[in-house]
């Protein structure tokens, strides 16, 4: 559980580095981009080994109907990340949403603490969706002035959904693969 932390520690703490000290960070040039990358990077493993060797301890049990509501939430999830992924214009809710990959990612964490009931979970999932709040708070608070894109074409949109349905059923076979089945069973 302690490497769990850690890493949520130096996930957080990277990314808001940038937000909370800002001359430092400007100061630090292209080294600040390679030690935030590095921080990032080793948050990220830490997180992972410290999830997959934590203790199971149930803090409560998720009833079975919220399986689908967190598959539906992923989907919908990856459909808002992605939704700013096109240069120029963007596809809604990117258009309409100042931050829509945070949006997608506050989704993604929120789904997983609906269907995930142990200490580690709630742990790794709450505290990255503590982070994606926060971190919308500092941005809007650094730079408040922003202007919506332009809404994207159709284009846009069908290559959103062959993307969002790939990615989902990539996403569930990692998830099979490491033993986890996302549809129950």
């Amino acid at each position: 559980m302690a490497l769990l932390i850690v890493g949520l520690i130096l996930w957080v703490g990277t990314h808001y580095f940038k937000r909370l000290a800002p001359a430092q960070r400007a100061g630090m040039g292209n080294t600040g981009r390679i030690v935030t990358t590095i921080g990032i990077v080793a948050g990220l493993i830490l997180m992972i080994i410290g999830y997959r060797a934590a203790d199971f301890i149930t803090v409560w049990n998720p009833p079975g109907f919220l399986t689908h509501v967190n598959n539906t939430l992923m989907l919908v999830a990856l459909w808002v990340y992605g939704s700013s992924a096109a240069k120029g214009a963007k596809a809604w809710p990117a258009y309409k949403t100042r931050h829509p990959q945070l949006l997608g990612f506050k989704l993604w964490a929120f789904a997983h603490l609906l269907v995930n009931g142990d200490l580690a979970s709630i742990i790794l999932f709450g505290g990255l969706l503590a982070w994606a709040v926060g971190s919308v708070i500092l941005i809007n608070r650094a730079e408040p002035d922003w202007t919506p894109p332009a809404p994207a074409g159709k284009v846009t949109y069908i290559r959103l959904v062959v993307i969002t349905l790939v990615l989902y059923v990539l996403i569930a076979a990692v998830h099979v693969w490491l033993g986890v089945l996302p549809f129950g069973g």
